[in-house]
């Protein structure tokens, strides 16, 4: 007895299936044109949103060593010396009149940089107080507006 094998495949509804299987050209591009018009929307919200985040954490930064800076002086019955720096909130520093009263391990664990990679600004007496804790800002440059404004601790 001899088995027939038939081939499935050349059937005309097999042909029709298969056509309707892929995308067309004109399909492909409304795709990738909708994709490309969230992407837009994306990017226009998320960029100002980085500037600002960016600011905000400047402002947190300043804080966080003016709180610091207070302790320091609380211990030490003064501000730091314009010379001595925020270095003074990590290591005891030469000038200290009386260094037993210096808190052991310091009063800050390490000293942040700005959101745009540059030190804080230690200047004595500040524009408003005693000191003023600051940051150029995105530009590095004194004065500027938007995210290149300067921020200053006497303005917070």
């Amino acid at each position: 007895m001899v088995k027939t094998l038939t081939l499935r495949g050349n059937d005309e509804r097999d042909v029709g299936r298969r056509a309707e299987a892929g995308f067309t050209l004109v399909e492909l591009m409304v795709v990738i044109v909708i994709i490309g018009l969230l992407a837009t929307i994306v990017v226009i919200n998320v960029i100002p949103a980085t500037d600002t985040a960016r600011v905000e954490k400047a402002k947190a930064d300043i804080s966080t060593i003016e709180q610091a800076l207070e302790q320091y002086r609380l211990d030490n019955l003064t501000y730091p010396a314009g010379s001595d720096g925020l270095q003074a909130l990590l290591n005891p520093p030469a000038s200290l009149a009386q260094p037993q009263r210096y808190r052991r391990g310091g009063y800050i664990k390490k000293l942040p940089q700005d959101p745009w990679g540059r030190a804080y600004v230690y200047t004595v007496p500040g524009r408003k107080g005693a000191f003023d804790i600051s940051s150029l800002g995105a530009d590095g440059q004194p004065g500027g507006e938007n995210e290149n404004a300067d921020i200053y601790s006497s303005e917070l």
